[in-house]
């Protein structure tokens, strides 16, 4: 028997690459967005990720996000995720 009372996650329409998608709870990370972004990421010692954002929730609603760091999102939240071969 579950509890009413007990809270459900958020589930939040987030765009990443042109496409809606769904993701759970108010944050994202940076590895959650590339896997998000790529079916299949481009992999290689050279391959590294460039992701901006904007519409995002809080004191910073736009910007670039750094490998390991994550963002407060609310629906329309607005991501490009790029990959650059840096050789």
């Amino acid at each position: 028997m579950t509890n009413d009372k007990e809270k459900k996650v958020k589930q939040t329409t987030i765009i990443v690459n042109g496409r809606e998608k769904t993701v759970s709870g108010k944050e994202i990370g940076f590895d959650e967005l590339v896997r998000l972004a790529f079916e299949k990421p481009p992999i290689g010692q050279n391959i590294c990720f460039t992701i901006t954002f904007r519409k995002a929730m809080g004191n910073k609603p736009e910007g670039t996000l750094a490998e390991g760091d994550t963002v407060k999102v609310k629906k329309g939240t607005i991501f490009n995720v790029t990959a650059t071969d840096k050789s």
